[in-house]
């Protein structure tokens, strides 16, 4: 080849392609399969019908198990779930594969909202780790995570995301902690992100599981968006493969050993679940069939408890083999299970108390108790562990002990493990204000102006803030009114329906159908005993109470906390006995004790912050800047500043929302009617 032909060539121009940002980049052969198949479903409708069907639960197709469909295109973690649906479904779902328990939920707002640190405080409450201390805070590169560090970077975010896991032989892991992180790794690398968590070890239950919590922004700093199917099997399908991956396979013998064990439970067992399956019409047919050797095991099990399951009125057997199914066997075993949970958590909290109670004595309130509760706290726990309610055990003083649940966390904040408690029915009653405008009112009208010049007429108004209480009224009307109840004619007239009371009364009770909880004192007995304040058990003792404690349990160790207390004040001078063996308590004595104790912290207060104490007079109009609160024996007050002096009133929860802002009450008989802005009293 000469030297000229080597510098000759002839371009030959393919076709033209595009000069994108993704030009030249080929398909993967999955990537094609996918396309095709989404391609198929659309034509069939079948695509559709999934997400309009999108419940978040597994669609069965024969024996194979596909993702649901709900939100299958959106979110990270949604190639994950796509791939699942173009093989065989989910594997942790496979026999031989150890079984692991993922609850999750997404909260909304939970940092701005104050959730973030209710559910952070009581992952981490007294009693969870290994060897009964507070539970500890870890993350993926801290075995001591700071929880305000990490609530204050989730701060704004849109979500929070919560998950609970609980493999099934936790016991056996070697690390529980190592466990979790290698799953948060696995996570991190199918959301194609770094997550920003923390986590929790529980073993304050039968079963060891894991608490965590996730920060709702990726590594990009944007909102955190996971695909609902991700949620809902695929970090229990990550979770399962690690599990399988360092215990092994479940082996046939280990499996049927850990399915006889269920035979005499009491609760809802996947010996009951496979049965209701398998049942046509609640009937199940398990009669010998010689040529099925291989299933004559499971057919002894079942019918073993099938007779458990007879003995209790569940199943009935017409013929022999052949047995019918009652339609309660799921909610009752439900039901029953969930009880038997809530007795042994009541017993463990009372052993860790060094009590012992009859479980017959245990009474267990669904909604807000019928009845007035008075004891003190033994545990106080999440209701449901991804939530913010709260469960309360409570040992009263009726010799009983009551398990609430569903209560409000700012209701009992300030109750601590030995405090005492009151939890009573919902308010039914009519509000008194209520009552006064029926009252006031003529002819349906309610006019807020006469209402004024009988108040000023009588002269009964605390304070003399007679516009602030007619305020008040206008004030309820004016919420009744959102309600539909009332109706505003003018500035000066309502119209006021002939069941106003009525009416008013039930959209009360629909607001407010949790239970009435009211905080007696936030010290256990032995500290009331000594303390130099108003405490709960003086109260108790001036009132001559004591009929309504019962012989035994907590209302005994309160009798014998009186008495003590009674001896106290003897040895102080504040009683003393009588030749008829009654004991005359110092006069006035919750007045004198409570201002003994204000004095004395206040002035341990004044030592830190500088600045003198004053105690407020009764009568006295305070007014001043709300900087706090502190908790003594007496009860909570409020620590109200002006430029060169602050002073100690009781707190009212009415204030909470003027914390670092002026505020204003008028002292009268050891409470206070707090007051804001141009004299409208707050409360009614």
């Amino acid at each position: 080849m000469s030297g000229d032909d080597e510098d000759r060539f002839r371009p030959k121009p393919g076709r033209v392609r595009s000069d994108g940002a993704k030009a030249g980049q080929a398909k993967s052969f999955l990537s094609k399969v996918r396309k095709v198949t989404r391609q198929q479903q659309a034509a069939s409708g079948r695509s559709r019908s999934a997400k309009g069907g999108g419940s978040g639960h597994a669609a069965k197709k024969g024996s194979r198990v596909v993702a649901s469909g709900r939100g299958v295109q959106r979110g990270r973690g949604a190639a994950f779930v796509r791939a699942r649906n173009l093989s065989n479904g989910w594997s942790h779902r496979q026999p031989g594969n150890r079984r692991v328990i993922v609850k999750s939920r997404s909260v909304r707002g939970a940092g701005k909202s104050g959730k973030a640190a209710a559910h952070l405080r009581y992952i981490q409450r007294d009693g969870t780790s290994r060897d009964g201390e507070r539970g500890q805070l870890y993350s993926a590169t801290e075995d001591r995570a700071d929880g305000d560090a990490f609530l204050d970077r989730g701060q704004d975010d849109r979500h929070q995301f919560r998950f609970i896991v609980s493999p099934e032989d936790a016991t056996d892991l070697a690390d529980l902690t190592g466990y979790t992180r290698e799953l948060m790794g696995r996570l991190e690398n199918d959301l194609g992100t770094k997550l920003d968590w923390v986590a929790v070890n529980h073993h304050n239950t039968g079963h060891p599981h894991v608490h965590v919590i996730v920060n709702g922004r990726d590594a990009l700093g944007e909102d955190l968006v996971i695909n609902g199917d991700y949620l809902a099997n695929g970090v229990r399908e990550r979770a399962t493969e690690l599990a399988t991956l360092e215990l092994g396979p479940v082996t046939e013998i280990e499996q049927r050993r850990k399915l006889m064990s269920e035979i005499d439970q009491d609760r809802l067992t996947r010996i009951d679940r496979a049965m209701i399956a398998e049942a046509e019409d609640r009937l199940l047919d398990l009669r010998y069939e010689p040529d099925d050797q291989r299933g004559q095991s499971d057919r002894t099990m079942r019918l073993r408890r099938l007779g458990k399951l007879g003995d209790m009125g569940l199943a009935t057997e017409h013929a022999p083999g052949v047995w019918e199914l009652s339609e309660r066997l799921e909610p009752t075993l439900r039901e029953m299970g969930e009880r038997g949970d809530i007795i042994r958590t009541m017993q463990k909290a009372l052993r860790s108390e060094g009590a012992e109670r009859d479980p017959m004595s245990f009474q267990i309130h669904d909604d807000a108790p019928a009845t007035l509760i008075v004891g003190r706290v033994i545990d106080k726990h999440l209701s449901d562990e991804l939530g913010e309610n709260l469960t309360l055990l409570v040992d009263g003083i009726d010799g009983r002990t009551h398990h609430v649940s569903g209560v409000d966390p700012a209701r009992v904040e300030d109750a601590r493990i030995g405090s005492v408690i009151e939890i009573g029915p919902p308010d039914s009653a009519g509000r008194p204000s209520d009552r006064a405008i029926v009252g006031m009112a003529e002819d349906g009208l309610y006019r807020p102006s006469r209402h004024l010049e009988q108040a000023q007429f009588e002269g009964r108004v605390l304070g003399g803030d007679y516009e602030g209480f007619v305020d008040a009224h206008v004030r309820r009307l004016e919420a009744l009114r959102r309600a539909g109840i009332a109706e505003r004619i003018d500035a000066d007239q309502w119209r006021i329906p002939a069941d106003f009371e009525a009416r008013a009364a039930a959209y009360d009770a629909g607001r407010s159908a949790r239970a009435n909880i009211r905080i007696l004192s936030t010290f256990d007995l032995e500290r009331q005993i000594g303390a130099d304040g108003a405490t709960w058990l003086d109260r108790r003792l001036v009132s001559a109470g004591g009929s309504d404690l019962s012989a035994s349990g907590f209302g005994e160790q309160v009798r014998e906390a009186m008495d003590r207390r009674r001896e106290h004040h003897i040895e102080h001078g504040d009683a003393a006995p009588q030749p008829d063996g009654r004991i005359a308590y110092r006069r006035n004595l919750i007045a004198t004790l409570q201002e003994r104790e204000v004095a004395r912290a206040g002035e341990e207060l004044a030592a830190k912050k500088s600045l003198p104490f004053r105690a407020a007079a009764d009568g006295e109009t305070v007014t001043g800047t709300f900087t706090g609160t502190t908790q003594l024996s007496s009860g909570k007050f409020a620590i109200v500043e002006k430029s060169h002096e602050f002073t100690l009133i009781p707190w009212r929860p009415v204030i909470d929302r003027q914390l670092g802002r002026e505020v204003s009450g008028i002292v009268r008989g050891g409470s206070v009617s707090w007051q804001l802005g141009r004299q409208k009293g707050l409360e009614i």
